[in-house]
């Protein structure tokens, strides 16, 4: 007769080897049942669709088989471990190639679309050097909480616009500069991820640093991201940059779909006349960006006079559902939608 102990005894020879362990020391088996020669357990991963958990599974197995024969009946169910981001539905990443092209203004008013589009929408600060967040949304004096879940200390980020929030801004000194080596980034970008509780999201959008680096890395690596969007302006000076990017998120060890291309500063659209559009920066740059890189264009967002002081005021553009603004950004959202199959 099979034993519920033995069976614990046999899987402490199966190793993990991204963690060099036994899957019995980290946990990874959970509800194991034994009743004749039935043995039925859940094998808890960090991803349930990594490729690589077949492995796992038929160590487990083998090692079952080898000792209590070949006739056992070995059931094993592949589950995911419960994380900070296990009840997000998609992670979306908004890049750029270089600053000044408007990224965080796009990454915020892409948050409010979102929301507006009934969506349950957090979005992090991942500019870790620039933090713009608790400006554009008003909550510069506010401060995160924290609350028990699963018996840790997690924190509990500001909602503002029916949007959860989370920035470097909301722990720093607002006046002094962070002057902070690659590591000490890259761990607050964890902690902004893993240590907060998202709840249940359908869209989690990570305004990130411009540029190709240790952030950009750390964020495709260790986080299940389901598509990212790269802003760029209308200027050709900015299509080199725009490219590296691009190439840095097809790369085989990272592969992050690349949703598209959005032009901000498309073109200036008068508030006192909003049919009219001015290219002042050029016409088609954008189409044709996106068309050398063999991307779609999501959308090509004006400038209009407000937009700024909407952004200094903390009250997103996005809001006012009469601006065109919105509108470009109500067309990307409604893409991005389609494109994650919802």
């Amino acid at each position: 007769m099979i034993e519920k102990e033995n069976v614990v005894e046999i899987l402490k020879e199966v190793i993990y080897f991204p963690k060099g362990d036994n899957i019995i020391s980290l946990k990874m088996v959970d509800n194991l049942h034994v009743k004749d020669k039935n043995i039925r357990f859940d094998l808890i991963f960090e991803r349930k669709d990594d490729p690589k958990n077949d492995i796992v599974v038929e160590a487990a197995r083998k090692a079952l088989a080898d000792v209590f024969g070949d006739d056992v009946n070995v059931d094993i169910e592949i589950a995911e471990q419960e994380t900070a981001l296990s009840k997000v539905k998609h992670i979306i990443a908004v890049v750029s190639g270089k600053g000044g092209v408007g990224k965080s203004t796009v990454a915020a008013n892409l948050a409010v679309a979102l929301s507006r589009a009934n969506q349950r929408v957090g979005l992090i600060d991942a500019d870790i050097y620039g933090p713009s967040v608790p400006m554009m949304f008003g909550t510069e004096n506010e401060r995160p909480g924290c609350v028990e879940h699963n018996g840790k200390s997690v924190i509990l980020p500001i909602e503002k616009y029916g949007i959860k929030l989370l920035s470097i801004g909301y722990f720093v000194d607002a006046n002094r500069p962070l002057i902070w080596r690659g590591p000490m980034a890259t761990s607050a970008l964890n902690q902004l991820m893993n240590d907060a509780y998202w709840g249940e999201l359908d869209f989690l959008v990570v305004d990130m640093p411009p540029g190709t680096g240790d952030i950009q890395l750390t964020l495709a690596q260790s986080f299940k991201v389901s598509g990212a969007v790269i802003v760029t302006t209308p200027q050709k000076v900015a299509f080199a940059d725009v490219r590296r990017a691009v190439m840095m998120f097809n790369d085989e060890a990272l592969q992050i779909p690349m949703y598209g291309l959005i032009e901000n500063m498309a073109y200036f659209v008068p508030s006192d006349r909003p049919e009219k559009k001015y290219y002042i920066f050029g016409k088609e740059t954008g189409q044709q960006f996106a068309d050398e890189l063999h991307l779609p264009l999501l959308g090509q967002i004006p400038i209009e006079e407000r937009i700024a002081e909407c952004g200094d005021n903390g009250t997103p553009l996005a809001l006012d559902a009469t601006s065109p603004v919105t509108k470009a950004f109500d067309a990307v959202a409604m893409t991005i939608i389609g494109k994650c199959g919802q």
